[in-house]
């Protein structure tokens, strides 16, 4: 039989390293302090079950991933959110965690899970382990999919604020980590239904588990540590909506004669050129109130401010391409010259701009003044 103990002794060690160098940060937000407190439970669950293996009964069958789903989406919550604060209702997500850790613990001294092979066995538990298994697994598809979809949201509306793509403010590794969790979960429901079926694994899935949550709670705890607080962009973000849609007595022709004054400010000053650029900065240069520059551009010139403002970071790039004094810089050296801080971001506006890649049109002339003149 595989010998599980090594991997519970480095989960606990690295768990509880991670979540003590998370809880450390300063300034301590209260993302920061969900995300230290489930590295410290992942800590905590490596160590019930070295106990509950080697020296005394604590539980029948784990509870503390019931937390997982939860914890995840409140940390996402809570970053894309900072002014939000931790109230009653938050603990309603863990509803379903103390449900099973009471029954966990009141009948530790039964056989409910001895074995995958006995998971359907005709006794008295088997309603229970169903339950178990559903609702384990209910938990982490809900909670996943609130986590993707509210990194998704916050993506979204970062376009009305800020220029350029950045991770800290994207939450991509999120994104990632959070779906490859699930994803992997997934594949271990799999296996463990293949072993309940008719014992084709040779080992219990169980075990598994922990060798993954060691990888991610150093995943989570090396992400995290450098993830910095996004209250500015996000409140801004939030707040898009509202006065977005309550016009704040813009009129039609107040509308267009901001919208002027924007185009030609950015056009002459160039302020493109800066790769941090955001929504308040120009609001501050032109003093447009920052609301005004959201409606006007998405409803009168029909773009988000991220679109907005690649589009002349394009203009500039074309503009450098046909200039001689340029000819020794690499493309990617004019595109972050010209304001872009990403290549991905940058290639896909430099395509969809023109038809053509950047080394294309450049290395091709003729056939980039076709493209030109097509568009």
């Amino acid at each position: 039989m595989f010998d599980i103990d090594p991997i519970l002794y480095i989960g606990i060690s690295q768990s509880f390293f991670s979540g003590l160098l998370i809880s450390l940060k300063r300034p301590a937000t209260t993302a920061d302090k969900i995300m230290s407190a489930w590295i410290f439970l992942i800590c905590i669950e490596f160590l019930f079950a070295l106990l509950n293996k080697n020296l005394v009964s604590i539980y029948s069958f784990p509870f503390v991933a019931f937390t997982y789903g939860p914890l995840l989406y409140l940390y996402v919550l809570f970053m894309t959110e900072p002014s939000r604060k931790f109230n009653t209702y938050s603990l309603f997500h863990f509803i379903p965690f103390t449900i099973f850790f009471t029954v966990s613990v009141l009948f530790r001294a039964q056989p409910l899970v001895e074995n995958l092979n006995a998971f359907f066995e005709p006794d008295r538990f088997k309603s229970l382990r169903i339950i178990y298994g559903l609702s384990f697994f209910l938990s982490l598809t809900i909670y996943s999919s609130l986590t993707f979809n509210r990194i998704r949201l916050h993506q979204q509306k970062l376009r009305d604020v800020v220029s350029y793509t950045s991770g800290v403010i994207t939450l991509n590794w999120l994104k990632v980590v959070s779906i490859s969790f699930y994803a992997i979960y997934v594949m271990l429901f799999i296996l463990g239904g293949l072993d309940i079926l008719g014992n084709y694994i040779p080992f219990d899935p169980y075990y598994i588990t922990f060798g993954f949550l060691t990888l991610f709670s150093f995943m989570f705890a090396f992400y995290g540590i450098r993830q910095s607080m996004i209250a500015e962009v996000s409140n801004e973000a939030e707040s898009k909506k509202d006065e977005k849609y309550s016009r704040s007595g813009l009129k039609e022709n107040q509308a267009e004669e901001y919208l002027q004054n924007l185009l030609a400010y950015v056009e002459k000053n160039k302020p493109y050129l800066d790769q941090n650029l955001n929504i308040n900065d120009l609001a501050s240069m032109t003093g447009i109130p920052r609301h005004y520059i959201t409606q006007v551009l998405n409803e009168t010139h029909g773009r988000n401010f991220f679109t907005f403002i690649n589009e002349y970071r394009i203009r500039e790039v074309l503009e450098r391409f046909s200039d001689s004094k340029y000819n020794h810089y690499t493309i990617l050296a004019i595109a972050f010259d010209s304001g872009f801080n990403s290549k991905s971001t940058f290639n896909a506006f430099f395509k969809r701009q023109t038809g053509l890649t950047p080394r294309e049109y450049r290395s091709n002339p003729r056939e980039s003044l076709i493209h030109q003149g097509q568009t």
